[in-house]
């Protein structure tokens, strides 16, 4: 039986609920979901500039559980610009 998740510290969500290529609808694109914590992890870890140990605490979570957060995020940004799909982002963490 896996852990219970422990519960992450997230200051914002998305203004919006998805992230697409210009001119196409969004019924036609396949979609990737970004997760709040993941979007937490990336504005924490790449537009605040802090290190993995201080994104961690701010998050309340292990440094390498970020360490995960952040690699999944990043995985999910990458695959959605490369392949031209849409980023949908969860409201809820």
């Amino acid at each position: 039986m896996a852990r219970p998740k422990k519960e992450r510290n997230i200051c914002r969500s998305a203004p919006y609920e998805s992230f697409k290529p210009n001119g196409v609808p969004l019924s036609q694109l396949d979609k990737v979901e970004l997760l709040a914590e993941e979007l937490e992890a990336l504005r924490l870890a790449d537009l605040e500039d802090l290190s993995q140990a201080e994104a961690a605490a701010s998050m309340g979570v292990s440094r390498q559980t970020f360490g995960n957060i952040i690699k999944r995020a990043r995985s999910k940004v990458a695959q959605s610009l490369v392949h031209g799909q849409a980023l949908m982002f969860s409201r809820e963490p």
